[in-house]
């Protein structure tokens, strides 16, 4: 039986070609999350700068952890969002072009219950590229990932609250942006300031 990630992190200090376990356990699962949330063409090289990332930072992993995989979908996160931000006005770009992949004459309110499952899926696509990228963030990892709250709190830093709050308000603004059933209510309707924050 291999060690556990924790083990395995801790030696590879000393014989640092040992973090390749880490890289082969986790690697599939990073990828996978970075191409949901940011596309496969840069998938790749993400998950590349993940790893880079999480090996120069291996004396700072806790033990207490366990498996390094919510680390890893921490350091993930923050590479996909510093990329974001470097590139913020092709992602607006491809955001406007993402919005507008739903074939003409389609509707995105509630009465175009007929769309296939084609046009459907291409709906939600371009509502989650629209949403902000902390709401997006939050969508991928428990609806595509399966992350629990815990798990999701730990890998973005932040409290449990925080994450049941953003994930709520994430899905309304995907319903709302993806014309999906199941709009907000006022009490669910949150300002710009709040929804920023």
């Amino acid at each position: 039986m291999e060690p556990d990630d924790a083990a395995i992190i801790r030696m590879s200090l000393a014989q640092p070609e040992l973090f390749e376990v880490i890289f082969r356990r986790h690697h599939r699962r990073i990828w996978a999350y970075l191409a949901r949330s940011g596309g496969r063409e840069s998938a790749d090289e993400l998950a590349g700068d993940v790893f880079v990332a999480a090996f120069s930072q291996r004396d700072r992993y806790d033990p207490d952890r366990g498996s390094a995989v919510t680390w890893l979908y921490g350091i993930a996160t923050n590479v996909a969002r510093t990329r974001l931000r470097r590139q913020a006005r092709a992602s607006r770009a491809f955001a406007r072009v993402a919005g507008q992949a739903t074939p003409a004459g389609s509707t995105f309110d509630d009465t175009d219950a007929a769309l296939d499952g084609v046009q459907a899926l291409r709906r939600v696509q371009a509502a989650l590229a629209a949403l902000p990228d902390h709401d997006r963030e939050v969508i991928v990892l428990v609806a595509w990932e399966g992350l629990t709250y815990a798990e999701i709190a730990d890998a973005l830093d932040m409290e449990l609250g925080t994450v049941r709050s953003r994930l709520s308000r994430a899905r309304h603004r995907l319903r709302r942006l993806a014309g999906l059933p199941g709009e907000p209510t006022g009490a669910d309707q949150h300002t710009k300031e709040e929804a920023d924050g």
